[in-house]
């Protein structure tokens, strides 16, 4: 996975994550790759320095609440105030998610708020068994760089 800090034709700054550099090409010369503030297509990447840490001071970037980068506009608020609202009131199961899911559903285990890990074709079939679940926009704190 790679993060890009990207701008559209607007200016609008806004940061995401594509799965490769070649992805990135593929999705942008397609039209996926919109602004989430005016919904431009017209979009590049900026100049960007690596978020690292050093072995002096572990989690220095981004600890607060695993967050990568100081939200810069209502977008990027909303997104970080939907993130405490999840982590604060629902468990964090990792990747048990589909097992716990399951559970809740066939009532072999107490139904309360969860949240974790499952891969896209898991999640489908939970879908399709007819467990409510949905993707949420954010990555888990121990995948954040």
């Amino acid at each position: 996975m790679i993060r890009y800090s990207l701008k559209c034709a607007a200016d609008h700054g806004f940061d995401s994550w594509f799965q490769s550099a070649a992805a990135f090409d593929v999705l942008s010369k397609a039209g996926h790759v919109t602004c989430p503030e005016c919904d431009s297509d017209q979009i590049s990447k900026t100049l960007m320095a690596p978020a690292v840490s050093s072995t002096r001071n572990p989690g220095a970037v981004g600890a607060a609440q695993g967050a990568l980068t100081t939200p810069a506009n209502a977008q990027e608020k909303a997104l970080a105030a939907l993130r405490a609202e999840v982590e604060a009131n629902s468990d964090y199961v990792g990747k048990s998610f589909v097992t716990e899911a399951r559970k809740m559903h066939e009532g072999t285990a107490t139904p309360r708020a969860i949240h974790g890990e499952a891969r896209l074709e898991d999640a489908r079939k939970l879908l399709s068994e007819g467990v409510p679940v949905m993707p949420l926009p954010f990555m888990p704190p121990r995948k954040a760089n």
